[in-house]
This record gives structure tokens, C-alpha cells and sequence, in this order.
């Protein structure tokens, strides 16, 4: 499988697995993605080279965001000042369910934050979504706090406010990666 950028094209194919992931969660019993993610913004971050496509041949089996920016509200300063990397929206088709691609992607970011230059790597999780809470812990990160306070960036109540961080390492994710070399972060202090 190929790890590459998304093009401006893959919007429709990003806004398809969105639905699809939410149906797949509302029939676990989870509101999560139940609200509609606008076009534009999902454009805006593949403009800005943060949204990555992992390909089998033809078909796109996942996605993942990864971005040097923090949302506002949920990182102290001091996690602020360390150099860090943060992971969002990672889906995985249904149809490539239960092959550890999540694990994997996870793996592929974690690997791409060391090598520019993060300590971390970041994510918040949906406060109510239990079950997401364990696969990531599973994954090795560690559980930071959950924050509930607050309004969310696209102006509703703050519903992903579950923070955990995994430290940045090279690794073997095993994908073809197509991306461009990461930019080094900048130090904050």
C-alpha cells in the first residue's frame, strides 16, 4: 500500500468515508461525526499538505491528518513548547477493516513527527467514545487528561476533548511512502 498526499480531488472520497465512519459509530452507539464537516475546511487541509491518502492500487483503504498545529483550548504552554505533532481524522474504510492499518498509520505518523523533529505525537479523542479511548491506549499512547470546557473550533460544544501523546519514533509502518520529506518544526522556545 502507498501512503501520498491528498489532492483537491480526494474532498468527495474524504466527505464518503466521514459518512460512512459515522454511520459505522452510530450503530456502536456513538454521536461521533455526527455532524457534517464542512467542504471548504477539509479543502483547506489538504491544501495545506496535512491530509494523507493510503492507497491499494485504485482504491483508498484510509486517511489520516497530521499537523504541527495544536486546537485551540486543549494543550497547556508547557506542552505547547514541546515540539509536537498531532493526529485527526484517521479513518479506515470498512472494507479494509481488522488489517491494523489504524496501527499501522498511527506507526507511519509517529514516524514522520521524529523525523521533524517532534517529541510527540498528539491527538484528542472523542470524550464519549470509550472504546476509541482503549484502541488508542492500546496503541501506546498515554491517556494526558480529557478536557470538557470550552467551545470546539467549528463553534460548537467541545465533544473531543480526550488527550493522549505517544513519543515520536522511527519505525517500520511497512507502506510505499509517497510524501514529501517533513518540514522541520521550530523550537518554541
Amino acid at each position: 500500500m502507498i501512503i501520498a498526499p491528498a489532492e483537491p480531488y480526494d474532498v468527495t472520497k474524504l466527505l464518503a468515508f466521514r459518512q460512512e465512519a459515522a454511520a459505522w459509530l452510530r450503530d456502536l452507539g456513538s454521536d461521533q461525526w455526527s455532524r457534517p464537516y464542512p467542504a471548504d475546511k477539509l479543502l483547506a487541509t489538504i491544501e495545506a499538505g496535512t491530509v494523507f491518502m493510503l492507497r491499494d492500487g485504485h482504491t483508498t483503504a484510509g486517511t489520516i491528518t497530521l499537523t504541527p498545529d495544536a486546537e485551540d483550548g486543549l494543550w497547556t504552554d508547557g506542552e505547547l513548547a514541546e515540539p509536537s505533532m498531532f493526529v485527526n481524522k484517521l479513518t479506515i474504510s470498512r472494507e479494509y477493516a481488522g488489517q491494523n492499518l489504524g496501527g499501522r498509520l498511527l506507526d507511519w505518523a509517529g514516524d514522520r513527527a521524529f523525523h521533524a523533529g517532534a517529541k510527540w505525537v498528539r491527538l484528542d479523542a472523542w470524550t464519549t467514545n470509550e472504546s476509541l479511548q482503549r484502541y488508542y491506549l492500546e496503541q501506546g499512547f498515554t491517556h494526558i487528561r480529557t478536557v470538557r470546557e470550552g467551545v470546539a473550533v467549528n463553534g460548537g460544544p467541545r465533544v473531543s476533548g480526550w488527550l493522549a501523546q505517544r513519543a515520536a519514533q522511527s519505525t517500520d509502518h511497512g507502506f510505499t511512502d509517497r510524501t514529501p520529506s517533513p518540514e522541520r518544526l521550530r523550537s518554541a522556545a
